[in-house]
């Protein structure tokens, strides 16, 4: 069967539970459906871009599936009448990734560092522009 991960994002006036029973509510449509969910994370409450239906922050999940396309169709379906969810991203992988999504992982165990500027490195002396003509003519 086909492997997928979704993610989701409910409103933000639901509590902690209510969001990990829709986590839960939708795996078993997964499950009627012929399909099984391999791992689920709840994320928490995070601060969104820009406002979807007058919410600024929501609450996001993310579930990694193994189903057939008719079971993901019919959770995406269920989830888009849902009142309490805002929006759905499902997207098919070759492979499901061992361990926590990056969401989860802390940073140092991504390597990233606040300040790191990624592949730039040090820039040093800016030795490399060369001289710089006198502008007082």
């Amino acid at each position: 069967m086909p492997l997928y991960e979704h993610v989701f994002i409910a409103r933000q006036d639901l509590s902690n539970a209510q969001a990990e029973g829709l986590i839960e509510h939708f795996g078993t449509v997964l499950a009627d459906n012929g399909g099984k969910v391999v791992a689920s994370e709840y994320w928490g409450v995070k601060t969104m871009a820009y406002k979807i239906n007058k919410n600024r922050k929501g609450h996001y999940a993310f579930l990694r599936s193994d189903a057939p396309a008719a079971a993901v169709q019919e959770m995406e379906r269920l989830m888009r009448l849902h009142d309490d969810v805002m929006r759905v991203l499902s997207v098919r992988v070759d492979a499901h990734e061992e361990g926590p999504s990056v969401q989860m992982q802390k940073r140092d165990d991504r390597g990233d560092r606040p300040g790191e500027r990624g592949d730039r490195g040090d820039r040093g002396d800016r030795g490399d522009r060369g001289d710089r003509f006198d502008r007082r003519r």
